[in-house]
């Protein structure tokens, strides 16, 4: 939209006390979105919308924003003239009720003929609102909409927000508009830095916003561009140590949450510390500190730290000082915890977790470890996989989950698990699973590189999954409290990307075994509501992946009980879907399975080649024939797609078959053996897939 005179910039910024750190993106972008609703409902042009936020502020900037709303025209339809007249010519109550409620007299109403019938209009050039009329419910709306979980009053008012408000700033152009929020009268003050600037800034026009709040507010309002300057500041106290300052996504999101003016300090800790798992160090240093760490061009932990203040100070020394006074204890805390830990060995700890309950339905956490130990067992003799190691995994994984670190720092689970069994002398095999047990935590996450973890993982995301369906508790709609989809498509991924051929069903089955001889009453179709509900994650997987619906259902119909076979068979489909005989060969598909559905009573076991008289019958039947023996050695080794690019060499005598040869025929003897013949045609593909599903028209 190009800018017109009558346009204008509309600032709107609620100044308050600092705003939670890790929920202050959200309340920007929600805030933007609500202010962007109520210009659209009320329909009002803008050219654009900038969000402004920091700590002490959330702020929109909405560009061209026109001055009123467009003119409108109203048309209301009444009663029928026949209704609104008596037989006289006088109105009735139908037509002067009519006109009351368009605030006119009956003499202003016309007549139009809709639908038929002449009725009674209301017709009238509706003015548009003023702009500045209709702001302050817009942002009083957007406000009370923000997404709060707990409010806070402040003073002797009764008003509520995240934080107690201390100014507001509400200009459309040069104007102040006037109006109030949580007690505070709208004005064109805003403030910067809290120890900065100590003055007011006075804003002629939004315009002035940005610009004003950095000189002389000492304020960056723009959260992408400081997320930007912190990012910089602190790589450079990296490069000035000849390392590589290492950023936390997320830590870099809450920090620069939590500053308006951002310096980088680089402060340091006693080396003795480095002998703690550099993980639990960064956990205290993230965690408490809301600090960086460092690692040397070797990729080695060093003893130093990168802090980002909210001021300038005067003595950097001292608030480096300050820093490192303030992580000693933190980090001499996480050297405690794993002092302490390694008093105990691991498994020493698994009759602990006897106290710790998984899910009330279904037992504790060593219930569990000792299911996931017999499962992680079936599953790595089915792979061919060494099974000592994978229970043994199994039964010591959740074991640092009553550790005084674990306990201390959540996220460490499995982490140091992995740290204390190579302190104890478990075999690496086993101290590598207890950490990989929990990929891929994520969307893109890493699934296990050892073959032990692998087993471990799915043995541990099966063990949940089958629980919490054999309770009843499946997801729901978008509720999945659990996280069990996740699970789900975690175990294909393992499956499928580490290429181990595990019958998923039977996995299933084991799974569920082992909760019916823990005392569970199993319901019977749960083994295939869990088959199901996790062939179904295929869906999203390859619908990521650029597969069409139609690809994957095909081989959806099939149900293959191994998803390394399933992603195989898929990846055929999808190749033979792009060869030109596809098309053709996927409509006679769904024609001869169109066909043997209709059919009452048994077809005809075998072909009888006697029976087969006319050209283009006989020449299918060698074709199904000759190809039948071409392709099985193939399928067998589950060269899907070379066995389809085979079978699509059919395409021309499978045309000619359709178009010369009467299926149905007369001759009951003829019409079975020409229905066994095409059953024989189907079945060929049915190795692989059902290719029906590829024809949509």
């Amino acid at each position: 939209m190009t800018h017109t005179e009558t346009d204008k910039d509309f600032l709107v910024e609620i100044g308050c006390a600092e705003l939670p750190p890790k929920a202050l993106r959200g309340l920007s972008e929600a805030f933007i979105v609500g202010v962007q609703t109520g210009l659209d409902n009320a329909g009002l042009s803008y050219a654009a919308i900038k969000p402004y936020t920091s700590p002490r502020r959330l702020a929109a900037h909405v560009e061209g924003l026109s001055v009123r709303q467009a003119d409108t025209k109203i048309e209301r339809f009444g009663p029928a003239v026949k209704a609104a007249y008596d037989k006289d010519g006088k109105p009735t109550p139908a037509a002067s009720g009519f006109a009351r409620s368009c605030g006119v007299d009956i003499d202003a109403l016309e007549t139009v003929e809709k639908d038929g019938v002449e009725k009674l209009v209301f017709r009238a050039d509706k003015a548009g609102d003023d702009t500045r009329a209709l702001l302050p419910d817009i942002v009083a709306t957007a406000v009370a909409k923000l997404p709060i979980p707990r409010k806070m009053r402040w003073g002797s008012t009764r008003d509520e927000f995240v934080r107690p408000v201390y100014w507001l700033v509400m200009l459309f152009g040069d104007e102040v508009i006037d109006t109030e929020l949580f007690g505070i009268k709208s004005g064109r003050i805003t403030h910067g830095h809290r120890f900065h600037c100590d003055t007011d800034i006075h804003l002629a026009s939004p315009s002035e916003y940005e610009d004003k709040l950095l000189n002389p507010g000492f304020v960056i309002a723009d959260y992408d561009r400081r997320k930007h300057k912190v990012r910089e500041l602190v790589e450079a106290q990296g490069t000035a140590l000849n390392a590589e300052v290492r950023i936390d996504e997320d830590l870099l999101e809450e920090v620069t949450s939590m500053v308006e003016w951002p310096v980088a300090l680089t402060g340091r800790f006693d080396e003795h510390f480095l002998s703690v798992p550099p993980e639990a160090l960064i956990s205290s240093m993230k965690n408490h500190q809301k600090t960086f760490y460092v690692l040397d061009k070797a990729g080695n932990m060093l003893p130093n730290f990168v802090a980002v203040a909210n001021l300038e100070s005067k003595d950097p020394a001292q608030v480096i000082a300050g820093n490192e006074r303030v992580i000693r204890p933190r980090l001499a805390d996480a050297a405690f915890f794993f002092e302490s830990d390694r008093k105990q060995t691991l498994a020493s700890r698994l009759e602990q977790l006897g106290s710790i309950v998984f899910q009330q339905q279904l037992g504790t956490v060593e219930q569990k470890s000792r299911r996931v130990a017999a499962l992680a067992g079936n599953i790595a003799r089915a792979l061919t996989i060494d099974p000592a190691h994978c229970e043994r995994a199994a039964l010591l994984g959740k074991c640092d989950l009553v550790s005084h670190m674990v306990a201390e720092f959540p996220e460490l689970q499995g982490i140091m698990g992995h740290y204390y069994a190579l302190h104890d002398n478990e075999a690496s095999e086993v101290a590598q699973a207890i950490t990989e047990q929990y990929q891929p935590r994520f969307a893109g996450d890493a699934v296990p590189a050892s073959d032990t973890g692998a087993v471990l993982a799915v043995a541990e995301k099966l063990d949940t999954i089958c629980g919490l369906f054999a309770i009843g508790q499946p997801p729901t709609g978008s509720k999945d409290p659990f996280a069990l989809r996740r699970a789900a498509l975690g175990v294909l991924r393992i499956l499928v990307e580490k290429s181990m051929d595990l019958d998923l069903q039977n996995a299933i089955n084991e799974a569920l075994a082992a909760y019916t001889e823990q005392g569970l009453v199993v319901p019977n179709d749960t083994s295939t509501q869990v088959f199901e509900f996790m062939l179904e994650r295929f869906r999203a997987w390859y619908t990521g992946d650029g597969v069409s619906p139609e690809v994957f259902q095909s081989v959806m119909e099939l149900k293959p009980a191994k998803p390394l076979d399933f992603a195989l068979r898929v990846s055929a489909v999808q190749q033979f879907s792009k060869l030109p005989e596809s098309g053709a060969l996927a409509a006679a598909n769904k024609r001869v399975s169109n066909i043997l559905q209709k059919q009452e009573g048994a077809i005809a076991e075998s072909v009888d080649k006697s029976l087969l008289t006319e050209a283009a019958e006989i020449a299918l039947a060698e074709d199904v024939d000759r190809l039948a023996q071409t392709v099985a050695p193939m399928f067998k080794q589950r060269d899907y797609a070379k066995g389809l690019e085979t079978l699509a060499g059919m395409r021309t005598v499978v045309d000619t078959f359709f178009d010369d040869v009467l299926v149905m025929a007369d001759d009951a003897a003829v019409r079975q053996n020409r229905l066994a013949l095409l059953r024989e045609l189907r079945t060929l593909f049915l190795h692989v897939a059902d290719i029906s599903c590829l024809h949509t028209a």
